[in-house]
């Protein structure tokens, strides 16, 4: 059966000229930006932050806090039903990579593959079967094998010659923390990661992401104001470089500070104990322009597509890989 599901990865450069293209889902943070009259500025102003924040954590042999910039590049992977080159296709997930330019020695460095994290089958668990599994309950619940179906998906992904053959590591995705939880800070601190936060009970999405074959720390970085989650598998502060590590928490708390101000563009820093709020209003924004309703409201339409087209189509077949894929 795994022959039967092959992926096709295809990536396009994002920069202030990026357009998302007929199959990105609407609701990526990096589509949301490149849409609208404020669209080129957005994306000029986000990649702007990015580089700043890069050079303000790679300070070292970087006096001027100019040397480096950062390239993303979106990846787009198909997963492809059937034999080979007689196919259907869906556009399964969304990520970001990037690449670090050191200006000083004309070098460009492969960061890690991953950062922000998009995926249809997502959108349907928790946009469209979470909410009807709730719907007439009492009390809230999860379907049996929540999240089995995608979390089996992606390691079949990242296991995949595709994969392989493109990307020398395993992923790292970065999101917010959740605001569902409390999160105590400890003694351990990393250069770049900064402090680690650990939170008082795994979420629904630690849970997700653990089928996906994934496990999470939360470190705040120097500098940041609250911490961010980052889901791995294997050796998070020794698998990566410094840099490469610094790739990805400049990148994605850039967006966490546009799509979630209250949190990541705090005013003040977390304490000891910690648990973000999207009810605070003690915050900056940024000069970018975002419409986080919107977002919402595509989510389940994505998961509505991705019923549609996929789930409801390929059932049978999905079921016999599912009962049959194993690592």
């Amino acid at each position: 059966m795994n022959e039967e599901f092959t992926f096709t990865i295809k990536s396009i450069r994002f920069d202030e000229d990026y357009h998302p293209s007929e199959n990105t889902r609407i609701t990526t943070n990096f589509a949301n930006l490149a849409r609208g009259e404020s669209r080129r500025e957005n994306l000029r102003n986000a990649l702007k932050m990015i580089d700043n924040r890069f050079n303000a954590l790679a300070h070292w042999d970087n006096p001027q806090a100019d040397r480096y910039s950062v390239d993303l590049e979106i990846i787009s992977v198909e997963l492809n039903v059937g034999v080979e080159g007689a196919n259907d296709s869906f556009p399964l997930i969304e990520i970001l990579k990037t690449i670090i330019i050191d200006k000083k020695t004309d070098k460009r460095i492969d960061g890690i593959a991953g950062n922000n994290f998009s995926s249809y089958v997502r959108d349907y668990d928790f946009s469209v079967l979470l909410p009807d599994h709730n719907r007439k309950r009492s009390s809230f619940s999860v379907p049996d094998n929540f999240g089995g179906l995608h979390g089996k998906l992606f390691k079949h992904f990242v296991h995949s010659n595709a994969y392989k053959e493109k990307f020398k590591k395993a992923p790292v995705i970065c999101l917010s923390a959740s605001s569902s939880r409390t999160y105590r800070r400890t003694e351990n601190q990393h250069p770049v990661l900064g402090v680690e936060y650990q939170q008082d009970q795994h979420s629904l999405t630690d849970q997700y992401f653990g089928k996906m074959g994934l496990r999470v720390r939360f470190f705040m970085p120097p500098g940041g104001v609250a911490p961010l989650a980052f889901y791995f598998s294997g050796d998070l502060p020794n698998d990566y470089s410094n840099l490469k590590l610094i790739g990805t928490i400049s990148t994605m708390e850039t967006f966490q500070k546009i799509y979630r101000p209250e949190i990541y563009n705090a005013n003040s820093t977390a304490g000891k104990f910690y648990q973000p709020s999207l009810q605070n209003r003690d915050y900056s924004l940024t000069q970018i322009v975002y419409d986080r309703e919107e977002r919402s409201r595509l989510a389940i339409e994505q998961g509505k597509f991705a019923h549609e087209h996929f789930i409801k189509p390929h059932q049978a077949t999905l079921e016999q890989w599912f009962a049959s894929y194993a690592l």
